[in-house]
Protein backbone atom coordinates (compact mmCIF):
# COMPACT_ATOMS: atom_id res chain seq x y z
CA UNK A 1 0.00 0.00 0.00
CA UNK A 2 1.27 3.30 -0.85
CA UNK A 3 1.74 6.43 1.29
CA UNK A 4 -1.08 7.75 -0.09
CA UNK A 5 -3.83 5.21 -0.11
CA UNK A 6 -3.00 4.64 3.16
CA UNK A 7 -6.42 5.46 5.42
CA UNK A 8 -5.73 7.57 8.84
CA UNK A 9 -9.09 7.78 10.26
CA UNK A 10 -12.26 5.79 10.23
CA UNK A 11 -14.70 7.56 8.60
CA UNK A 12 -17.91 5.91 6.83
CA UNK A 13 -16.35 6.30 3.10
CA UNK A 14 -13.16 4.78 4.42
CA UNK A 15 -14.58 2.02 6.37
CA UNK A 16 -16.61 1.04 3.24
CA UNK A 17 -13.34 1.17 1.13
CA UNK A 18 -12.06 -1.08 3.53
CA UNK A 19 -14.81 -3.62 3.90
CA UNK A 20 -14.45 -3.17 -0.25
CA UNK A 21 -11.06 -4.65 -0.16
CA UNK A 22 -11.51 -6.84 2.21
CA UNK A 23 -14.02 -8.62 0.59
CA UNK A 24 -12.56 -8.69 -2.20
CA UNK A 25 -9.25 -10.48 -0.97
CA UNK A 26 -11.92 -13.17 0.61
CA UNK A 27 -13.11 -13.74 -3.23
CA UNK A 28 -9.72 -14.07 -3.98
CA UNK A 29 -8.97 -17.03 -1.34
CA UNK A 30 -12.29 -18.64 -1.63
CA UNK A 31 -11.67 -18.84 -5.91
CA UNK A 32 -8.55 -20.10 -5.65
CA UNK A 33 -9.68 -22.92 -2.92
CA UNK A 34 -13.09 -23.65 -4.99
CA UNK A 35 -14.71 -22.16 -1.74
CA UNK A 36 -18.01 -19.71 -2.27
CA UNK A 37 -18.73 -17.11 -0.23
CA UNK A 38 -22.40 -16.91 0.71
CA UNK A 39 -22.86 -13.42 3.08
CA UNK A 40 -20.92 -10.37 3.17
CA UNK A 41 -21.84 -9.58 6.84
CA UNK A 42 -25.19 -8.45 8.48
CA UNK A 43 -26.40 -5.25 6.11
CA UNK A 44 -28.83 -5.86 4.20
CA UNK A 45 -30.54 -8.79 6.52
CA UNK A 46 -34.35 -9.02 7.06
CA UNK A 47 -36.35 -10.57 9.76
CA UNK A 48 -38.91 -13.31 8.22
CA UNK A 49 -41.77 -10.55 8.67
CA UNK A 50 -39.62 -8.51 6.08
CA UNK A 51 -38.29 -5.76 8.52
CA UNK A 52 -34.84 -4.71 9.07
CA UNK A 53 -33.45 -6.98 11.75
CA UNK A 54 -32.55 -5.34 14.85
CA UNK A 55 -29.46 -7.42 16.59
CA UNK A 56 -30.09 -5.85 20.25
CA UNK A 57 -33.92 -7.03 20.20
CA UNK A 58 -32.81 -10.55 19.13
CA UNK A 59 -30.60 -11.09 21.70
CA UNK A 60 -32.63 -9.61 24.07
CA UNK A 61 -35.35 -12.42 23.01
CA UNK A 62 -32.45 -14.93 23.61
CA UNK A 63 -31.94 -13.98 27.11
CA UNK A 64 -34.99 -13.12 28.52
CA UNK A 65 -35.50 -15.81 29.89
CA UNK A 66 -32.24 -16.12 31.55
CA UNK A 67 -33.14 -13.12 33.81
CA UNK A 68 -36.44 -13.98 34.58
CA UNK A 69 -38.35 -11.54 31.58
CA UNK A 70 -39.98 -12.43 28.55
CA UNK A 71 -38.56 -12.00 24.77
CA UNK A 72 -42.03 -9.00 24.95
CA UNK A 73 -40.47 -7.28 27.68
CA UNK A 74 -38.03 -5.83 25.22
CA UNK A 75 -38.93 -1.37 25.12
CA UNK A 76 -41.77 -2.44 27.62
CA UNK A 77 -41.92 0.74 30.07
CA UNK A 78 -42.35 1.01 33.82
CA UNK A 79 -42.18 3.71 36.85
CA UNK A 80 -39.77 3.64 39.31
CA UNK A 81 -38.92 6.57 42.03
CA UNK A 82 -41.79 8.56 39.56
CA UNK A 83 -39.72 8.11 36.51
CA UNK A 84 -40.69 6.48 33.46
CA UNK A 85 -38.28 3.82 31.72
CA UNK A 86 -38.07 1.75 28.65
CA UNK A 87 -36.36 -1.24 28.57
CA UNK A 88 -33.72 -1.10 25.32
CA UNK A 89 -31.43 -4.38 25.87
CA UNK A 90 -29.45 -6.62 28.13
CA UNK A 91 -25.75 -7.06 28.44
CA UNK A 92 -24.54 -10.54 29.94
CA UNK A 93 -20.68 -8.95 30.70
CA UNK A 94 -22.74 -7.02 33.37
CA UNK A 95 -23.49 -9.97 35.64
CA UNK A 96 -24.82 -7.53 38.77
CA UNK A 97 -26.92 -4.75 36.09
CA UNK A 98 -27.45 -6.33 32.93
CA UNK A 99 -30.79 -4.56 32.00
CA UNK A 100 -30.43 -1.86 30.09
CA UNK A 101 -32.87 1.22 30.60
CA UNK A 102 -33.54 4.73 28.79
CA UNK A 103 -35.54 7.27 31.20
CA UNK A 104 -37.90 8.10 28.84
CA UNK A 105 -38.34 12.06 28.88
CA UNK A 106 -34.50 12.61 28.36
CA UNK A 107 -33.64 9.00 26.72
CA UNK A 108 -30.43 9.07 29.25
CA UNK A 109 -29.48 5.37 29.84
CA UNK A 110 -29.46 3.46 32.75
CA UNK A 111 -28.64 0.08 34.49
CA UNK A 112 -30.54 -2.16 36.57
CA UNK A 113 -31.06 -5.21 38.26
CA UNK A 114 -33.27 -8.17 36.35
CA UNK A 115 -34.78 -9.06 40.13
CA UNK A 116 -35.57 -5.16 40.03
CA UNK A 117 -37.17 -4.91 36.61
CA UNK A 118 -38.70 -8.00 36.68
CA UNK A 119 -40.66 -6.66 39.97
CA UNK A 120 -41.23 -3.48 38.43
CA UNK A 121 -43.18 -5.23 35.56
CA UNK A 122 -45.42 -7.03 37.41
CA UNK A 123 -46.26 -4.15 39.70
CA UNK A 124 -47.51 -2.61 36.24
CA UNK A 125 -49.82 -5.26 35.38
CA UNK A 126 -51.68 -5.43 38.76
CA UNK A 127 -54.88 -3.54 38.89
Amino acid sequence: MSKANRITRLTSAACEQIQARMLEACRQITSDHGLVIESAGWRGLDAPDGKPLNLVKEMFALLAEQYGLEAADFEREFITSGERFRITGIDPRRPKYPISVERIPDRRGFKFTADNVAMLLKAQVKP
